[in-house]
């Protein structure tokens, strides 16, 4: 190794998963909800309404852990589960409408303390902005503009109208990649969920997490994140040293 750092072991490890000597990284691939936002106390309060309402018994801390599916896929997931069935296209349609409508009753969500800061470190690096996110509620796509000024142009979005398979399937990062026109070594994803940082690691990216809500780190881990930040500030303060250890270290 170039440089020492409390950094360095989790950068040598993915280096040598990926067969590389170096990383050179182009682009930041970043998840919404969670991550930029904190609005996961709204979403599974709006699933958990949602579901109930269906007759499919469910509880609000499960729905953490289905965080980075499309909601089509949530909804099919409950009705197999709860019901014995798949959900018809129209089912799915509709009560993710609703759900919508239910996310919509709650009090506006905040900006997750840190997030600016992490994102204005990725700019200062010269890396390339993708969100990636499993929703397609447009009332916090549609904030990103205000929130993160100049961040994420309107090209830069992966949602789940983008997709066929949603988190934890690669396809979403894969996909992202694309639009950065980066290969997976030259890319950095950044979750806050167990399926978001499976779809990382199975795309071949460097896999930040971050423990954002009741998740434990340990899921995180077993997902197969590269490193594992006990919150957004703590990342905020520590990514500047994060990015440089990946640039300086060679095996």
């Amino acid at each position: 190794m170039t440089i020492p750092g409390i950094y360095t072991t989790p950068v040598a490890r993915y280096l040598e998963r990926a067969g590389l000597s170096a990383m050179r990284p182009k682009a930041a691939l970043v998840d919404m909800d969670g991550t930029l936002y904190d609005s996961m106390v709204n979403h599974t309060a709006a699933w958990h309404r949602l579901i109930s309402g269906t007759g499919i018994p469910c509880t609000r801390e499960e729905f953490y852990l289905y965080e980075g599916r499309t909601g089509a896929a949530t909804i099919d997931a409950l009705f197999v589960r709860g019901l014995g069935r798949h959900a018809t296209d129209r089912e799915k349609e509709e009560l993710y409408r609703l759900k919508t409508l239910y996310f919509q009753e709650l009090p506006p969500v905040d900006v997750m303390a840190g997030a600016p800061a992490v994102m204005d470190a990725f700019r200062t690096f010269g890396l390339r902005r993708v969100l990636v996110t499993g929703s397609g509620q447009n009332s916090l796509i549609d904030r990103l503009d205000a929130d993160y000024p100049g961040i994420f142009s309107p090209e830069m979005r992966i949602t789940s109208r983008s997709v066929s398979r949603g988190k934890p399937d690669p396809e979403p990062y894969l996909k992202a990649m694309e639009l950065a026109g980066v290969t997976p070594s030259e890319s950095i994803v950044l979750e806050n969920a167990p399926l978001g940082v499976e779809a990382g690691r199975r795309s071949g990216a460097f896999t930040i997490a971050v423990t954002t809500g009741p998740v434990p780190a340990g899921e995180m881990w077993d997902a197969g994140a590269d490193i594992v930040f006990p919150s957004m500030p703590d990342l905020a303060a520590n990514i500047t040293l994060l990015l440089t250890t990946i640039l300086q270290t060679k095996l």
